[in-house]
């Protein structure tokens, strides 16, 4: 079975991981998944680059070709790059020793060259050959070149907007495919229904103040995409339980949908008319856990800065 690598981002490790293992366990279920550090190793049928197009942080990934003792390689090695104009060779050390990599780099060159008919392109080739040094193991594989993935656009924005790159975390960690639907019922501006979109995931949003709807019906549109928008409170939810699958959303905590009720006691109400069954990822304000006394498979500390900590809720 095929052996695909993925290192992610070292900022919040623990989530970046998780999102890929999601990801892949979404795809085959019987995939085999190796971590070392920051590198991930997958044995599965699932092609690696349909894993990377979900993933937030994934910041290089590949197809392993063999794992590797020393320096040693053959033609054998070389076969991916048979019909291949142009390559370039990286270096990644996530070992402990010190290593030349330029030296490394342009002696792997040169041995390339020898065997096949490619020549150099550090700027633009069709594929680039990887030599992935670890404590454990190394490893050598290759990427072909592929398209930048289209972000989704915004027309408007607004300062306290949930991020794009914590919300395709959460969507990924609870496993939503395509087709299935998922629902934002404190949207703001959008954003989770644009990742969710973009992924080809159906998506609902709702919020009760009309500014923040017809900001979402703008940016929707200038995406050319179809998510629904409903001005209404957070208890909408029940009415439309059988319309979504997933739920995926930032708790509101410096505003309130009723002036005459605090931000707490919003979210108390919110917890408790959340339907069974359904795949959950609530990010909220970290003072608020031991007031709401959420329990879920697993809890994320996300540091913002010194008197902001967000809490990621998956369930």
């Amino acid at each position: 079975m095929p052996e695909s690598f993925f290192i992610v981002s070292k900022d919040n490790l623990e989530l970046a991981i998780d999102e890929v293992v999601a990801i892949v366990k979404m795809y085959d279920r019987f995939s085999k998944i190796k971590i070392i550090s920051n590198l991930i190793i997958i044995q599965s049928k699932t092609n690696w680059n349909k894993i990377t197009e979900r993933a937030t942080f994934v910041k290089t990934s590949g197809q392993i070709l063999r794992k590797m003792s020393g320096l040693f390689l053959d033609d054998e090695n070389f076969q991916v790059l048979k019909n291949t104009k142009s390559f370039v060779c990286r270096v990644v050390n996530l070992s402990s020793n010190k290593l030349n990599i330029l030296e490394l780099e342009s002696s792997m060159g040169d041995m390339i060259s020898k065997f096949t008919h490619a020549k150099v392109n550090l700027e633009n080739p069709d594929i680039t050959v990887y030599l992935i040094f670890t404590n454990e193991e190394n490893f050598f594989g290759f990427s072909e070149k592929n398209e930048d993935r289209k972000r989704p656009k915004k027309s408007k924005k607004y300062p306290h907007e949930l991020d794009w790159k914590l919300t395709r975390v959460m969507i990924n960690l609870i496993g939503l495919e395509k087709g299935e639907t998922v629902c934002d019922p404190f949207c703001g501006t959008g954003t989770t229904l644009l990742e969710s979109e973009s992924m080809g995931i159906n998506a609902i949003g709702i919020d009760f103040d009309e500014k923040m709807c017809e900001i979402s019906k703008e940016n929707i549109k200038i995406n050319n995409y179809k998510s629904k928008i409903l001005k209404s409170d957070f208890q909408e939810l029940v009415k439309i339980s059988k319309d979504f699958d997933g739920i995926v959303t930032d708790l509101p905590y410096g505003r309130s949908s009723k002036a005459s009720e605090k931000p707490e006691e919003i979210l108390k109400k919110f917890i408790a008319i959340i339907p069974k069954h359904k795949k959950i990822a609530i990010m909220y304000k970290k003072e608020l856990d031991p007031k709401m006394k959420l329990k879920g498979l697993k809890k994320y500390q996300i540091y913002r800065h010194k008197s902001l900590t967000r809490t990621i809720l998956i369930k």
